[in-house]
């Protein structure tokens, strides 16, 4: 992995914290997880194991440090890595189609009720939920996968193009 990689997916990381901090919890601490988008944005750029598992762990780590949800940082931490492997499993499943846009959507709605399951679930077990599972998953889940698709539908084309004028080497541009 080299340092342009390395830098690129942590701007990434940081542009997601910084979002995750600052979006406003919906429903019993629950909130959109923007950090989420920059990291399948990551996967998407970068579609090897290393990063990905790189970019699993400092999400994890980061939305652990800035969840407003009791109890949600072990959650954060079960959740990001391993909904980090789902999604570039399906990455790889899609590789041809992956590089479009309308893919990208559709990996970042998938991917966000993965996570989305895998946080209520492993939640669940470990201090409980603030309400029914069905419920936040309505209420919380399907409108974050929603902006999160949005997101991604509208910088992944912006991050391509930028990406085309640089050194930057990455799957999608090779």
């Amino acid at each position: 992995m080299n340092t342009k990689t390395l830098v690129s997916l942590s701007l990434l990381v940081g542009i997601g914290a910084v979002l995750h901090t600052v979006v406003p919890p919906i429903l019993f601490g629950m909130k959109p997880d923007m950090l989420l988008t920059m990291m399948f944005l990551g996967i998407l750029l970068f579609p090897n194991l290393k990063s990905v598992l790189l970019v699993g762990l400092t999400t994890g780590a980061m939305s652990a440090l800035t969840t407003s949800f009791p109890g949600g940082q072990i959650a954060n931490m079960i959740d990001k890595p391993v909904t980090a492997l789902v999604f570039f499993a399906l990455v790889m499943t899609v590789k041809k189609l992956a590089k479009s846009t309308a893919a990208a959507a559709v990996l970042t709605a998938i991917g966000t009720i993965v996570s989305g399951v895998i946080f209520l679930s492993s939640a669940f077990f470990l201090v409980g939920l603030p309400g029914e599972f069905s419920t936040l998953i309505k209420v919380v889940v399907l409108p974050a996968a929603l902006v999160n698709t949005i997101v991604m539908v509208v910088v992944y084309p912006i991050v391509l193009n930028v990406l085309k004028r640089t050194s930057i080497k990455t799957e999608v541009s090779a």
